[in-house]
């Protein structure tokens, strides 16, 4: 076994946490019409996760592949770019997790609701989608952050930081839909929760599958795909319903502190070593 399995195991399985934890703020914060919180958060994570991806990982991965080879990360930076975007587009925006809900959708989803307008089957199938719409956003960022760990401990500490950061607003935006469509606050946290444990099930299958292909390069070009998802999902996703859920300083505000949070956290990292 990998000297480092167990700590590359843990972080993901934290990151993958991080989802039921969203769900649970969601439905025990006291004022749920209070949204600022909800959009500092999601600005919060955009800036983690914008912040390491240009700072920690893209440098990183660009030393391990050498100068020769420096197209093959920026292509991969995109191409990941391009990977989630597709994913985005396959999946509806009904039962897609990184569509969040307008003010206006959840007030919708509210009243009809309470109305009983909805049909039982329809708000289950609703309900099963955006729980694998999560799992397929998931997937891979478990198997990343699993890799990039066996890589190297401090890279793959700060991607799990990035990811987690980021899987808790997301568990916030899935919960609620959820809870809508079926009506248990349960059920929601259930299929957010389990969404996110697929992260260290992609961990397992990464080692006992693919780790035997695993090599240096594989990893720098995994590591720089991994930076052009993150951010993506940051511009295009985070930031975008940061601002829809709250005022638009308020997002600016959580992605400046995400950026000082990481940009401290490395410079301590860094001074350890």
């Amino acid at each position: 076994m990998h000297p480092h399995f167990w700590y590359a195991f843990s972080l993901t399985l934290i990151a993958g946490l991080s989802t039921g934890i969203g769900s649970l703020i969601a439905f025990f914060v006291k004022d749920r019409d209070n949204t600022s919180f909800l959009s500092i958060s999601m600005g919060f994570a955009a800036g983690v996760m914008i912040y390491v991806s240009f700072m920690e990982i893209m440098p990183h991965a660009a030393h391990e592949l050498g100068d020769g080879l420096a197209y093959v990360g920026i292509i991969s930076f995109f191409g990941g770019m391009l990977l989630v975007a597709l994913i985005d587009r396959i999946i509806p925006h009904d039962e897609n997790p990184h569509e969040f809900m307008s003010e206006k959708e959840r007030e919708e989803a509210s009243k009809a609701l309470h109305q009983n307008v909805l049909d039982k089957k329809k708000l289950m199938r609703v309900g099963l989608l955006t729980s694998v719409a999560l799992a397929l956003h998931n997937f891979p960022e478990g198997i990343a952050t699993f890799i990039a760990t066996l890589d190297n401990l401090s890279t793959g500490f700060v991607i799990a930081v990035a990811i987690a950061l980021h899987n808790i607003p997301e568990g916030v935006a899935v919960s609620m839909p959820v809870y809508y469509a079926t009506g248990s606050r349960k059920k929601a946290f259930i299929f957010s929760f389990l969404s996110g444990m697929v992260e260290p099930v992609g961990a397992l299958l990464a080692y006992f599958i693919f780790l035997p292909f695993i090599n240096d390069f594989l990893v720098s070009v995994l590591l720089s795909a991994v930076a052009g998802i993150m951010v993506f999902i940051s511009l295009d996703q985070l930031l975008p319903s940061a601002e829809k859920y709250g005022k638009h300083h308020y997002s600016i505000y959580g992605m400046v502190a995400g950026m000082a949070m990481m940009a401290i956290s490395l410079l301590m990292l860094n001074h350890a070593h």
